[in-house]
């Protein structure tokens, strides 16, 4: 409704529009009202001051909204995490991901699991309690150990995802390598659409990796310019290339870049053909150096690859689309990609472990079964936040702005 706000004096301070949330229904699972002001700072300060000022009226923890939602069985814990990450999307990959997340499409699968896991537990547990009953049938481990195969095999099906969920959370990266003197802080420059890197012709200008942060067709991607690769004596350029090494090797993808004017470019460090997805060849300065592909090393064919100018951006455009196509194809975000968290994979990890000790005791031994039955049920649940997980919950809901 339309209601003017008075201070306790009756001095007005804004005509504003007052919603109420009555629970168990709303957001928070509480009653809960809000303000819809007038943005000014100054009536915002006023409204926040008189409400201070009232028995009972505190502001907000940091995430204390959320954690309510939760405590109050509106979110589960893999939802608190989507929402998390919602909040701190920066493209819309992340965005899509994280709502999937915040709409419970992980938390439902485990929750399913979690029962079906209970319900063999369960079977398990009464051959132990009541091994003489005679309405117990007495071959129940069978039809239990067949429920803790199909969902071993369900979870291992998410498990081998190749980490995409969390590599997309994180930004995949891109590391541009090679010789030096090709190009790579040049090509570097082009991508950011700014100088982010000292170009010069002077070897050994990078020392460091350089990262640049870039959105390309929705996703976050790291961009890394790495040091020159040389023999050197100085010690600074030696741990540069160090670096440059250990980053390239963590990349997602590295573009290894070779001058087009080298009649014998070098290939990758410890080029290895079974790599080569992993790694493009990127032939700069086209604009001085037109060759034959039949002129390039045997090498060079094992990988994808392509020529461009960085000085003229002579076909960037096509490298632009190849890296799309790249995230596209490595980071879609399919039904089948629920694992966006470290801490997800290793409760998954320890629930996937736990039913294959499980199916792999012996007959007579039903005490060990339903000891891993539970074990893998508790997995779940703390996945969850249905079971002990009070030591987490101050370590997720602290990231949270103020209010959330």
């Amino acid at each position: 409704m339309l209601a003017r706000l008075r201070d306790p004096d009756g001095e007005a301070i804004d005509d504003a529009l007052v919603l109420w949330f009555p629970g168990p229904r709303s957001e928070t699972g509480e009653d809960t009202v809000e303000f819809h002001l007038h943005g000014g700072r100054a009536v915002v300060a006023a409204v926040v001051t008189v409400l201070g000022r009232l028995p009972g009226f505190r502001p907000a923890e940091p995430g204390e909204f959320t954690r309510r939602a939760f405590e109050n069985g509106k979110l589960d814990l893999t939802g608190v995490e989507g929402l998390a990450d919602l909040i701190g999307a920066e493209t819309e990959a992340q965005r899509r991901q994280a709502f999937r997340q915040l709409r419970g499409f992980l938390g439902e699968r485990a929750e399913e699991w979690r029962t079906r896991l209970i319900a063999a537990h369960a079977l398990v547990e009464a051959i132990i309690d009541f091994p003489d009953e005679g309405d117990v049938p007495h071959d129940l481990v069978a039809p239990a150990l067949a429920i803790a195969r199909e969902l071993h095999e369900e979870i291992g099906v998410l498990l081998a995802d190749q980490r995409r969920g969390e590599r997309l959370r994180e930004g995949p990266a891109v590391a541009i390598a090679g010789p030096v003197n090709v190009g790579k802080s040049s090509i570097l420059n082009r991508l950011a659409g700014r100088p982010a890197a000292i170009v010069s012709p002077h070897a050994g200008t990078t020392r460091d990796v350089i990262e640049v942060s870039l959105d390309l067709g929705g996703y976050p991607v790291t961009i890394l310019d790495t040091a020159g690769i040389r023999d050197s004596d100085d010690p600074v350029e030696q741990e540069g290339m160090r670096r440059a090494r250990e980053r390239a090797s963590q990349a997602d993808l590295t573009l290894w870049v070779v001058d087009a004017t080298d009649p014998d470019p070098a290939p990758p460090p410890g080029d290895d053909r079974e790599q080569s997805p992993k790694t493009w060849v990127v032939l700069n300065k086209t604009d001085i150096a037109q060759r034959d592909r039949n002129d390039y090393p045997d090498w060079l064919h094992g990988h994808k690859y392509l020529a461009i100018s960085a000085k003229t951006g002579e076909s960037f455009d096509k490298l632009l689309t190849m890296l799309e196509e790249f995230l596209v194809d490595t980071f879609s975000t399919s039904e089948s990609v629920l694992i966006t968290r470290e801490r997800h994979r290793h409760l998954l990890a320890g629930c996937h472990e736990a039913l294959e000790r499980a199916f792999g005791e012996p007959c007579g031994r039903e005490d060990i079964i339903a000891e891993e039955l539970r074990l893998a049920a508790r997995d779940l649940g703390r996945l969850t936040g249905r079971v002990d997980v009070e030591e987490v919950l101050d370590v997720i809901f602290r990231d949270f702005c103020i209010g959330k």
